[in-house]
């Protein structure tokens, strides 16, 4: 068995694009339209696996949009995307400098959470060992649910 994808739903393409691209730093592998269903998919790849993207080997993020308006509610309760990242306090620096506010802040130097513009939670994990902790993060309290 080889994980794939995972697929959420998106309210608007071009706000989740520039949240999961612009932000986040994942890289469009690949999309298809149908007409005839009407949607949009769009995969996604992080940066260190598009190469493996390239030929469908590496897990992917799948943004299904659909052209009818929905409403999706409770992203939440699937759980949760991960990402492994190389500096968690740098990665959240940036996002935070972009405005996505860090929901659940690395004050152990190992975990953070944020949430997508649909309310999807993304874990962000410390690559190897924690960092030691950090301001001003150390002492930052959550900000909404994660």
């Amino acid at each position: 068995m080889q994980y794939l994808h995972t697929m959420v739903r998106v309210s608007d393409l071009d706000a989740s694009l520039d949240f999961y691209c612009n932000k986040l730093g994942l890289v469009e592998a690949y999309r298809k339209e149908s007409e005839k269903g009407r949607f949009t998919l769009v995969y996604l790849a992080a940066r260190d696996d598009t190469e493996r993207a390239a030929s469908q080997g590496a897990p992917l993020l799948e943004l299904t949009y659909n052209w009818d308006p929905e409403s999706y509610s409770g992203g939440r309760n699937f759980g949760h995307l991960a990402f492994r990242v190389d500096d968690i306090y740098d990665i959240c620096s940036q996002l935070k400098d972009k405005g996505v506010c860090i929901n659940r802040p690395p004050r152990d130097g190992h975990m953070a959470f944020i949430r997508s513009p649909d309310g999807i939670s993304i874990e962000l994990l410390q690559k190897g060992e924690a960092l030691a902790p950090q301001e001003p993060w150390a002492s930052m309290d959550n900000t909404g649910s994660w």
